[in-house]
C-alpha cells in the first residue's frame, strides 16, 4: 500500500474514524507531519484540532535512530536502544535539554495563532503520518493521560507490526492503515513525502482557529 499523499492518508484515517464524530474528539496532530493529516482528519469528524508536542531523543552519531522521547513538560520514555549503546545520563541529559528547547520554541510559536486546548475529560485521537520504533507515540499517549484525557486513540498511516503491538499495550485503541512486514521508513510508503515546516503548522492552526471560531490571542 502506497498513499499518494498526506491528505489521501488523512481521508482514509477519517473513514476509520468516522464512529467517533458523535462524541466530538479533540484531534492532535503530531508535529510535523502529523499535522496535515490532523486536519483532514479533524474537519471530516466536526472536531477540535491542536498539536501534541513530544520529540524523539536521537543516538549520538545516529540522528535517525530513536532512543526515546520527551513531552513538553519534560517527561522522557527510553527504548531500549539506549540500554544496549550504553548511554549514560549526562549525555541523555543533554540531548533531553535540546529536543526541549525545540518543544517550547515551537509552543510559543503555535501559541500564537492557537491557544492550547485543555485535555481533561476528553476523547482525544493522536496522528501521525507514520511511525518506526513508537517511542514519540507512546511519550504523546503518556502526556494525554498525564494531561486528563479520558480516551487516548493513536491513528496513523503506516507503521510495523511489531511498533503497532507495543502501542496497544499504552493506548485504549490503535488504527494503522498500513502495517508491512519490510518496513525500512514512513517515506517509502507516501509518493509524495514533501517536507512540513513549522510555517505550515502555524498556518494550519491559524486555519482550524478561525473554522471552530477559537478566538486569537490578545
Amino acid at each position: 500500500m502506497r498513499f499518494r499523499n498526506r491528505e489521501e492518508a488523512g481521508r482514509l484515517l477519517a473513514e476509520r474514524l468516522a464512529h467517533y464524530s458523535t462524541s466530538r474528539p479533540l484531534v492532535l496532530g503530531v508535529p510535523r507531519g502529523g499535522v496535515p493529516m490532523a486536519a483532514v482528519v479533524a474537519r471530516r469528524l466536526g472536531s477540535d484540532l491542536d498539536v501534541m508536542l513530544v520529540h524523539k531523543l536521537r543516538a549520538p552519531d545516529q540522528p535517525e535512530l530513536a532512543v526515546g522521547s520527551v513531552d513538553e513538560a519534560g517527561h522522557v520514555y527510553l527504548t531500549t536502544f539506549a540500554a544496549e549503546l550504553g548511554l549514560d545520563e549526562d549525555t541523555l541529559a543533554g540531548e533531553t535539554r535540546t529536543q526541549l528547547k525545540t518543544l517550547r520554541a515551537r509552543r510559543e510559536r503555535y501559541s500564537a495563532v492557537r491557544p492550547p486546548v485543555p485535555l481533561a475529560g476528553r476523547t482525544v485521537i493522536l496522528v501521525d503520518d507514520g511511525l518506526a520504533t513508537g517511542s514519540t507515540a507512546i511519550a504523546a499517549v503518556r502526556s494525554a493521560e498525564d494531561r486528563g484525557a479520558a480516551r487516548v486513540i493513536v491513528a496513523v498511516g503506516v507503521a510495523p507490526p511489531s511498533t503497532i503491538s507495543r502501542l496497544r499495550a499504552e493506548a485504549d485503541e490503535v488504527v494503522c492503515l498500513h502495517a508491512p512486514t519490510d518496513f525500512r521508513a514512513v517515506g517509502q510508503f507516501f509518493a509524495d513525502f514533501s517536507e512540513v515546516t513549522d510555517d505550515d503548522v502555524v498556518r494550519t492552526l491559524a486555519e482550524a482557529a478561525t473554522r471552530q471560531g477559537t478566538p486569537a490571542p490578545s
